[in-house]
């Protein structure tokens, strides 16, 4: 194993959209100077950065969770503000109550948002007119934006490099251990070349689901972790749906969301986006068994239930789907919460694992490191 005997102040793995703010808060804001940034794949945030609903939360998909529902409140703004040309806000945003099987009813779900002092108004007649008036209870017009992930990574590259911090591509973490003198080592592989150690006083494992997969001295997850394959397909909506993002809720749950990306729509459904699910543990790769997947598509089933609610989706036209891993907190899987995970491992002091379940969460992470003396 080849040594590089080079102090870094910081090392974050994972060229996600968290690992990428994290290096530049480390930077800009607690003055790090020699931080490197490790990513396996061959470009910044084109894992699970990019394969989900590119939804901005603004609390209504959370009325079983107050807490997740009023963080997505307060974040979203600031979001808005940090990123404004990465945001989407020129569509109508529409949640839709379900009259069978829903966890909420219409007034549930009014109350709800006057509590987070959320935005919402009924629908105007042409959009009621959308749905099926027998499976639909009420029709809302929200507030809820879109991200478009290539305009993040973009802002990513381009502050990382102001920032000054050394981006390693197509490099993969195998190994974290304490090293001499109170500091932390990082075996790093780039293409099956051999192996180097890296040592540095702090790490940042953002690497999502990857985050259990670490030989050496690293602990594991304490919070236990369910992992899921999942399909967002890909969809061009007739002219009716253009313009629109759409949700029906809370039981049949599925979403209709511009993907600024590309421009086109995501469709996903509580039934049929998850393919397979497992919990999480040390030494199983969620990565590998996601490339082995036989990643057959169910939209035809996701739009043949969707019609029923809302017909003019009958005439999408599907253009591919995206097949990604999805982690989330076991505990949270009863009231559908998506708290941040922030974890120091004491057995490695100066190593913290960092989980975040929706894009606006990053704020609670950067709370969270703003108490940390480092």
């Amino acid at each position: 194993m080849a040594t590089i005997d080079t102090n870094k102040d910081a090392i974050i793995i994972g060229g996600g959209f968290y690992g990428a703010a994290i290096a530049v808060y480390l930077a800009k804001q607690r003055n790090f100077k020699r931080i490197v940034l490790v990513e396996r794949e061959t470009a910044l945030l084109t894992r699970a950065s990019y394969n989900n609903q590119a939804r901005i939360h603004n609390g209504y998909h959370y009325p079983r969770s107050y807490t997740t529902a009023y963080r997505s409140r307060v974040n979203l703004p600031k979001f808005v503000c940090d990123w404004p040309d990465a945001v989407k806000q020129d569509f109508t945003k529409l949640y839709a109550i379900a009259r069978c099987n829903s966890k909420v009813t219409a007034k549930q779900f009014e109350r709800f948002c006057h509590e987070i002092d959320a935005k919402i108004q009924p629908a105007a007649p042409r959009l009621q007119a959308l749905f099926e008036p027998r499976l639909i209870e009420e029709v809302f017009q929200v507030e809820e934006y879109a991200f478009d992930t290539t305009k993040l990574a973009n802002w990513a590259e381009r502050e990382l490099q102001e920032c000054g911090v050394q981006i390693r591509l197509k490099t993969c973490a195998t190994q974290i251990s304490n090293g001499p003198n109170g500091v932390l080592q990082v075996a790093l592989q780039a293409n099956h070349a051999i192996e180097e150690l890296m040592s540095c006083r702090y790490i940042f494992n953002c690497t999502y689901s990857g985050l259990n997969q670490f030989k050496g001295d690293f602990p594991g997850i304490q919070t236990g972790l369910k992992q899921e394959i999942t399909e967002m397909a890909l969809i061009q909506v007739p002219p009716v749906l253009e313009g629109l993002g759409i949700t029906v809720m809370d039981g049949p749950f599925f979403s209709i969301m511009p993907f600024p990306a590309c421009g086109l729509h995501t469709l996903s459904h509580v039934r049929y986006t998850p393919h397979k699910h497992w919990n999480d543990q040390q030494g199983i790769d969620p990565y590998q068994i996601l490339q082995q997947y036989e990643r057959i598509t169910r939209v035809d089933r996701m739009i043949r239930d969707v019609g029923r609610y809302l017909p003019s989706v009958l005439d999408t036209k599907y253009v591919e789907s995206l097949f990604e891993i999805k982690t989330v907190l076991v505990k949270n899987e009863g009231d559908d919460g998506r708290p941040i995970l922030f974890e120091k491992h004491l057995e490695l002091p100066g190593c913290y694992s960092v989980l975040g379940g929706k894009i606006d969460n990053i704020y609670d992470v950067l709370e969270k490191l703003d108490a940390e003396i480092l």
